[in-house]
């Protein structure tokens, strides 16, 4: 009985220092959901999948990237709703599945880098912001301006149905549309989207919230989010190769917004972010080349993973 306890000590201690030794080498794979090994680093070490997003993104990092944000040249934006705090408290829900935090800081940088170079662009009001730096005018808008629909596909009317009088359309740092995904991000969420979608444009931290769960959740079953296809967590499989997807930034775009803007070569949208990306690399210290080669920042020849035609895109 001795010996076999022996055995059984030594046994753990040498999988508790794999364990320890590959968090710190960035071998283990954290799943957003089910991964041991993300567990159990979360509990015990911090370089893996753990510590905090303020730990390395500072509030005057924020106010750099969106010093334009509260523009008063703007006149139909909010004026004072997006703030750092509201960020922070967001993105700790998300922070012990990797969102940030995943293998080691470089990583978790790299990937707040790219999130935000999302958000930007979709909530940018550079246009109409007499500035030398474009990259710094995103969080301007909390929900889609003018808009004249309602974003309501009956197909889902059994699941999702949409409430008489309630409009679908963009919202948050991360604009979502459709009854559908305002049901799914309500469902993940525990808040009531799609009897009040409004909630999103009146409260700056689940804007965020809501904008992170698009992040980390795949649009579809069996489909990686773009959180898993930044982090190199997702394995293409032949078909992905064929269709030219690979892990990268460049496939977070076609996550997120699939043939509305990657398979068209080169487009002002798709360079657009990239540029925004490449910009907050330098702000956050961690420098453009660390983005790597120009084939992982396109998918300019990438298939998209749903057409549009049968997307549950964002936009």
């Amino acid at each position: 009985m001795a010996y076999n306890w022996s055995v059984l000590l030594l046994t753990t201690a040498l999988i508790l220092l794999v364990l320890l030794v590959n968090c710190e080498e960035s071998f283990v794979k954290p799943s957003y959901e089910t991964d041991v090994a993300c567990r159990f680093c979360r509990r015990h070490v911090s370089t893996c999948c753990g510590g905090a997003i303020s730990n390395y993104f500072r509030s005057s990092q924020f106010e750099s990237i969106f010093s334009n944000r509260n523009s008063l040249e703007v006149d139909t934006h909010e004026v004072g709703f997006w703030d750092y705090q509201s960020f922070i408290t967001a993105s700790a829900d998300y922070q012990p599945y990797g969102f940030g935090t995943t293998y080691r800081k470089l990583l978790g940088m790299k990937e707040l880098a790219a999130f935000l170079a999302h958000v930007a662009t979709k909530t940018s009001c550079g246009s109409k912001v007499a500035t030398k730096e474009p990259f710094t005018c995103g969080l301007c808008y909390n929900k889609e301006m003018n808009s004249s629909s309602y974003y309501c596909d009956e197909q889902y009317k059994s699941t999702y149905p949409c409430t008489t009088g309630v409009a679908y359309y963009g919202r948050g740092a991360l604009p979502i549309y459709w009854n559908y995904n305002y049901g799914e991000a309500g469902s993940a969420l525990k808040v009531d989207l799609l009897n009040h979608p409004e909630y999103i444009e009146q409260n700056a931290t689940l804007a965020f919230k809501v904008a992170i769960w698009r992040w980390m959740t795949p649009v579809k079953k069996h489909q990686p989010s773009a959180h898993d296809v930044f982090i190199g967590h997702w394995k293409p499989t032949k078909n992905d190769t064929l269709a030219k997807r690979v892990p990268g930034f460049g496939t977070t775009m076609n996550v997120l917004y699939g043939d509305l803007v990657c398979g068209q070569d080169d487009n002002e949208f798709m360079n657009n972010i990239i540029s925004h990306y490449l910009y907050y690399l330098d702000l956050m210290g961690v420098g453009q080349e660390e983005a790597g080669p120009h084939e992982l920042l396109s998918c300019s020849q990438q298939v998209s993973f749903n057409p549009s035609s049968s997307s549950s895109l964002n936009g």
